[in-house]
């Protein structure tokens, strides 16, 4: 009896213990098996940056258009699912339509406080300003026009319509034709705002366009005409003219003693989505600023001497 309690005492024990290990054996398989899938989860969620994917449509200055272009080139080359469309239309164009939400950003050479003005101004507050490079804006006459220099009296003279005739400011006998930009553009605001100091009404027998690209195709093939350009539009094929004697180049636009220039301004409504975000940032490095900028013939934003606020004040 004392035996066959004692085996059966020695069975149960068995038992129990083959249980508790079958147990513990159980719980320590589920932790690892959890501990997998939680490693297996965070690995997957820092498996780098999702890829930039959307469509972007900047509309506006034609001024800031050519290095816009350029840079959406080079920025899609690197983010395949991105779309970057760039059109011109005029900085108001182009503030008017990301104000409405017709495009993504609006190319601009004016504030946006410029443009939304009294019952407006609450639209300019909507946009957020990224500032991407500098503009300066330059007289240019046809070749054969025999003038290189003008005053600010003189060029408020020309586009008011009040001298008609090159000998009347030291050049040839010889009728002066305007070639100006629509009202809507921030290259025309830029130009009276800096280098008139006053706005003007359009002349009857002026032309008037749209694009920059034009006007300068205009000027350099009609006798006797004159306009205004972005550096970036400058070349052999029209003639710049000083203006107070100060040459239109970088270094005087630098310094600050030519005055004929603006920021150029990628407005977004709202702070922007990652494609936009990625997009301006790129806009503003070093690859954009030392190349893509110098090259065109803007000036970087951080090689300013001066500054200038919405109400054109300069300060150092």
């Amino acid at each position: 009896m004392k035996k066959m309690l004692l085996v059966v005492v020695a069975l149960m024990l068995t038992i129990g213990l083959a249980a508790c290990g079958s147990k513990d054996n159980g719980t320590n398989n589920k932790g690892t098996n959890e501990g997998a899938q939680t490693n297996n989860s965070q690995g997957s969620g820092n498996t780098g940056g999702e890829e930039l994917s959307g469509s972007i449509l900047a509309v506006g200055s034609t001024a800031l258009q050519p290095l816009v272009d350029q840079a959406s080139k080079k920025f899609m080359e690197e983010h395949k699912n991105v779309n970057i469309l760039v059109q011109g239309g005029g900085s108001g164009t182009g503030l008017t339509q990301v104000s409405d939400g017709q495009a993504q950003i609006g190319n601009s050479d004016i504030f946006a406080e410029e443009k939304f003005v009294d019952a407006d101004a609450p639209k300019a507050k909507e946009l957020v300003d990224h500032q991407v490079a500098v503009v300066a804006m330059a007289t240019v006459v046809n070749k054969d026009v025999a003038v290189d220099n003008l005053t600010k009296d003189q060029l408020v003279q020309i586009f008011t319509g009040k001298v008609t005739n090159w000998k009347e400011v030291g050049g040839q006998d010889e009728k002066i034709t305007i070639v100006n930009r629509p009202a809507s553009s921030g290259t025309r605001k830029t130009f009276e705002k800096y280098a008139l100091g006053t706005k003007t009404e359009d002349l009857q027998g002026s032309i008037q366009e749209d694009s920059s690209g034009t006007v300068k195709k205009l000027v350099s093939e009609t006798p006797g005409a004159i306009g205004y350009l972005a550096f970036s539009y400058l070349d052999d094929s029209v003639k710049t003219v000083k203006y107070e004697g100060v040459e239109a180049k970088e270094e005087t636009v630098i310094d600050g003693s030519y005055p004929v220039w603006a920021y150029q301004h990628m407005y977004t409504k709202g702070e922007p989505d990652a494609a936009m975000k990625a997009f301006l940032e790129f806009m503003v490095s070093d690859t954009v600023q030392n190349g893509d900028v110098v090259e065109l013939g803007y000036i970087p934003v951080n090689k300013m001497q001066v500054k200038r606020d919405v109400d054109g004040n300069v300060t150092k």
